[in-house]
C-alpha cells in the first residue's frame, strides 16, 4: 500500500482543484494516515505519471487524451468520475482573413501540432485535430478539404509549478499564424483567449456556439477523474473521501463565484476577463463529477476519435473501465453530512 495520496490535475476548472486549494484533499489524506503530494510540486522522476498514470497512489483529474491513451497502453486505472465544463474552443484566423464561416475553411492551411514523444503527450495534436474536424463538419467539409501544416511542440511536456507554467506555450500556432505560415489554428481555454487578443487574431468558427455536444467533445470535454487500481483496492475509503471533498467543493463553488474565479486565475494564469471569456458566467454551478450515461457516451466519442486517428495503441472496452461505486458512496456521505470539514 502507498504511504502517499498523490494528486495531479490540469490548470482548468475542476472541483478537485478547488478542494485542493481549500486544503480539503490534504486533510482527507492526513485523516487516513497518508501524506499528501501534488505531482506538479514533485521532482521530474514522478512527472511522467501525469501522462502514463504509473504511480500507484495517484488520482488524476485532467484532459482525457492522456487518460484514455494510458488505459489503452495497459495502465491499471479506473474511471471514477467525469466533469463537463465547456471551455472556449475556436478556430482563429488572421485579422485580414475573409473566412467567417466553417465552409470558408476549405482550401486553408491549418496548423496542427506535431506528434510528441508518445501518444499521451501528443494531446495538443489531438485537440487541434478534433477541433478542426468538428469545425469542418459544420461546413460540410473534411480534413481532405484542407492542407495540414505541422507545428513545433515540446516532445516531452512536463507538469509544472505555477512559475514554470507561465512560460509555457499555451496557444500552438499563434506565431505561425501571425507570420502567415498557416491560415487557421485551433485554440481553447482562458489564456488562449488572451493570447489571441494580444495578436489581433479573429474567431472564424466558434465551436461553443454549436448546440450539438458531440461537436464540442475534445480533450477537456468530458474531463475524467481516474485512479490507480492499487489505490482503489488498498484504500477505497481514501478514494471515496477524495470524491466526497470534490463534491463538497462543487457545492461550495455554486454559491461562491468570486472565490472560484480567484482560484482559477491562479490555475489558468489568466485574468478575470480571460476566465469569464473562456468558461462563461455560470460554469461554477456545474462542477460536480458524475458518471451519467450521457457523459460516458461522449467520452466514448472521444475514445473512438483517438483510436481512429492513431492516438491509442489499442482499443478497449469503456464500460469495464468505469468504477461507479466510489462516487455513489461519496454522494451518500455528502448527502448525510458526513464529510469532515
Amino acid at each position: 500500500m502507498t504511504d502517499t495520496l498523490w494528486y495531479t490535475r490540469c490548470p482548468v476548472p475542476t472541483a478537485s482543484g478547488l478542494a485542493h486549494s481549500l486544503g480539503w484533499l490534504g486533510d482527507t489524506a492526513q485523516r487516513n494516515g497518508l501524506q499528501f503530494g501534488v505531482l506538479q510540486d514533485a521532482g521530474p522522476e514522478l512527472a511522467g505519471s501525469h501522462f502514463d498514470h504509473g504511480l500507484s497512489g495517484l488520482i488524476r483529474e485532467g484532459g482525457n487524451v492522456p487518460a484514455i491513451a494510458a488505459r489503452a497502453q495497459g495502465s491499471p486505472t479506473r474511471l471514477i468520475g467525469l466533469t463537463w465544463i465547456d471551455e472556449a474552443q475556436a478556430i482563429l484566423v488572421g485579422p485580414d482573413s475573409p473566412v467567417r464561416t466553417p465552409a470558408g475553411l476549405a482550401g486553408l492551411r491549418i496548423g496542427i501540432p506535431a506528434w510528441a514523444q508518445d501518444q499521451a503527450r501528443s494531446f495538443p495534436r489531438a485537440m487541434a485535430l478534433h477541433g478542426f474536424t468538428s469545425a469542418l463538419r459544420l461546413g460540410g467539409l473534411g480534413l481532405a478539404d484542407v492542407t495540414v501544416v505541422e507545428l513545433g511542440v515540446e516532445r516531452d511536456p512536463q507538469v509544472r509549478t505555477e512559475i514554470q507554467q507561465r512560460a509555457r506555450r499555451v496557444t500552438w500556432g499563434a506565431e505561425e499564424l501571425v507570420r502567415g505560415e498557416v491560415d487557421a489554428i485551433y485554440v481553447k481555454g482562458a489564456r488562449a483567449q488572451e493570447v489571441a487578443a494580444q495578436h489581433g487574431l479573429r474567431v472564424a468558427v466558434d465551436l461553443d456556439a454549436t448546440e450539438t455536444r458531440r461537436l464540442r467533445v475534445n480533450n477537456g470535454t468530458p474531463r475524467p477523474i481516474t485512479v490507480h487500481q492499487d489505490l482503489l483496492d488498498s484504500a477505497p475509503e481514501v478514494v471515496i473521501g477524495f470524491l466526497a471533498q470534490s463534491l463538497r467543493a462543487a457545492d461550495w463553488a455554486a454559491d461562491n463565484l468570486d472565490g472560484v474565479r480567484s482560484v482559477l486565475q491562479r490555475e489558468t494564469l489568466s485574468g478575470p476577463e480571460g476566465v469569464e471569456a473562456a468558461y462563461g458566467a455560470d460554469f461554477h454551478r456545474g462542477l460536480h463529477p458524475t458518471l451519467d450515461e450521457d457523459r460516458v457516451e461522449l467520452l466514448g466519442v472521444q475514445k473512438q476519435f483517438l483510436y481512429t486517428h492513431g492516438f491509442l495503441t489499442a482499443d478497449f472496452d469503456l464500460e469495464s473501465w468505469v468504477a461507479p461505486e466510489p462516487l455513489a458512496r461519496a454522494r451518500e456521505l455528502v448527502a448525510a453530512g458526513r464529510v469532515a470539514a
